[in-house]
């Protein structure tokens, strides 16, 4: 057999020539960026003329399921792993963008994604929903990817890892526990970012990104928005058709929330718990669900990777139902003596019980979004029956109320004929008991079972533990229509209830260590205790209708948000 035999001088040349095809990409790539989280990167390069182009960019810091330490999310994990298909140990980057002229490879549009409405009608799934948009979705079949474009995927070479960067990036859980960042449309979130095209696509996801490609040269320059609340010195690898080009970190930029995960100037906080805390302590309600909303809505608490957002927000909503009462507790207890012991009490007790030991039970048992959907229904019945009780038939039935209300308004006309402050009724006691206490307010008697209230504050603490609200929303209502008292006296005992709830909800996430982002927590007490002392100083301003308007208003927008019915975006 004749052996062939290579030149030296040839075999080293084209050893060098390989090695220069191999680290082409490296060798060219620059990075341009202020350095900063929420600005632009821009990368340019070269790659083999005719190729397609597979730019990713990916944190350097992995996430794996066996890295969840927090019991509910070590249970989750465990459960999806099973589902999915992926193994505990697979490992995906969080922050994982790969910026390609040919975005086909690795999944496809779907013009018909729904959302929202109620799923108790609608059902679950992308194709349920009120609303309809559309959205990218990652391929299901892994090895289906052509060997180029799998190539390109930088860490991702696994189908483990695939399944989990499609789980992690498509489904609501994955998105507020390991990727954190969302593609909204309003306020509702789709999905989250994994590929992208240029911004001249015209899909959601890929406005801010640039991707340009002379396949004649090879040469190529991309760019795209960093996510705004990237943590601050974050590390990322980036990879240009497979092969590790550069790297690049992004500082801080603004006052970082290590457990809220996001830039977010406190201020801003303390200003929105000041307004929260005012609208609770007049009406009694929905402080917890309102300050849970405008951490969704405004401070966008996310918790940091592997602890799903919900775990963050809950303990650290505590503070506004726990301070804002407490800010108003002392005019309406001391000052004005308007609080019903007996009744505050007993229900003050049996949701402490309910909010530390049962809600445990009862929320892990019922899965959330029916939960919640139930919970509408009972919202919006609550709110005609509200509503029905401002009518003359029913205010005629319910004499003790309307006379009383007669004689509010005749002090509030006095009070600004004279120009002097009004004094307040406060509360006579007549006879208490466990199942009957009885008391005059402005001189019309009420009565009032204290035990059926204990009862029922068990229910309200279960639900307050699930949402980590105060659960107000639910007393203030009951109070006035099946206790039949007036708001002035209903408000103060709601505020009672919702401080041994959010002390029971808050000890019951500590004791399995779930602790608030305390800056964040800090912020809504100072906010919360000064909208409480505004709160309680603003509720003799307005009328037994009208607060009971405010309260029906208010029932009927949660209504709307537990059924997802985002009629504002």
């Amino acid at each position: 057999m004749k052996i062939m035999r290579i030149p030296f001088l040839t075999a080293i040349s084209l050893t060098l020539l390989l090695l220069a095809s191999l680290t082409l990409a490296s060798a060219e790539t620059t990075i341009t960026t202020n350095g900063k989280v929420g600005d632009t990167v821009t990368i340019e390069g070269a790659i083999a003329p005719g190729q397609e182009l597979y730019l990713t960019i990916a944190q350097q810091e992995e996430f794996k399921p066996s890295d969840a330490t927090m019991p509910h999310e070590e249970k989750r994990f465990a459960k999806e792993t099973k589902k999915r298909g992926f193994g505990m140990d697979a490992s995906i980057p969080p922050l994982y963008y790969v910026l390609t002229t040919n975005p086909t490879a690795f999944g496809q549009r779907v013009d018909d994604t729904r959302y929202g409405g109620p799923s108790v009608l609608l059902g679950k799934g992308r194709t349920k929903g009120l609303y309809s948009t559309y959205s990218y979705l990652l391929n299901k079949d892994f090895n289906g990817i052509d060997a180029a474009a799998k190539a390109g995927l930088g860490p991702i070479q696994s189908e483990e890892q695939w399944k989990f960067l499609k789980w992690a990036n498509e489904s609501s859980y994955g998105i507020n526990t390991i990727v954190k960042e969302g593609n909204r449309v309003g306020k509702i979130v789709i999905f989250s970012r994994t590929v992208l095209q240029d911004q001249s696509s015209g899909n959601y996801w890929d406005k801010g990104t640039t991707v340009k490609l002379d396949k004649a040269t090879g040469q190529f320059s991309a760019s795209f928005t960093s996510y705004r609340h990237t943590p601050p010195d974050t590390k990322f690898d980036v990879y240009v058709n497979g092969s590790k080009a550069t790297s690049f970190a992004l500082e801080g930029k603004g006052f970082w929330l290590a457990k809220g995960f996001r830039y977010m100037n406190p201020l801003w906080i303390v200003i929105g718990a000041i307004a929260v805390g005012t609208y609770f302590s007049m009406i009694g309600a929905a402080g917890g669900m309102l300050m849970a909303a405008f951490q969704v809505l405004v401070v966008q608490t996310a918790g940091p990777v592997g602890v799903n957002a919900a775990n963050v927000l809950k303990p650290s909503n505590m503070a506004l139902t726990l301070f804002s009462p407490l800010g108003s507790f002392y005019r309406f207890a001391v000052v004005e003596k308007r609080v019903a012991w007996p009744v505050g009490i007993s229900f003050g007790v049996g949701i402490f019980i309910g909010s530390i030991w049962l809600g445990k039970y009862v929320s892990a048992m019922l899965p959330m979004a029916a939960y919640k959907e139930w919970l509408a229904v009972l919202v919006v019945i609550m709110g005609i029956k509200t509503l029905t009780e401002m009518t003359p038939k029913a205010m005629n039935k319910r004499k003790n109320i309307k006379a009383m209300t007669q004689k509010f308004n005749a002090a509030v006309k006095k009070a600004k004929e004279t120009g002097e402050a009004m004094e307040m009724g406060s509360i006579e006691p007549v006879k208490t008991g466990l199942t009957d206490y009885r008391f005059k307010f402005w001189g019309e008697e009420f009565k009032i079972n204290p035990l059926l209230f204990a009862f029922l504050g068990v229910l309200i603490g279960i639900v307050s533990r699930s949402f980590g609200i105060g659960g107000g929303f639910l007393l203030v209502p009951a109070m006035t229509t099946l206790g039949a008292l007036p708001m002035y006296v209903a408000v103060p005992i709601s505020l009672i209830g919702t401080c041994f709830s959010s002390i029971g909800s808050f000890l019951g996430y500590v004791m399995i260590g779930y602790w608030p982002d305390w800056v964040l927590a800090g912020a809504i007490i100072i906010g919360g205790f000064a909208g409480g002392m505004l709160g309680s100083r603003a509720q003799k301003l307005f009328s037994e209708m009208q607060l009971k308007v405010v309260l029906a208003i208010t029932l009927f927008f949660l209504f709307f948000r537990f059924f997802k019915i985002e009629v504002w975006i």
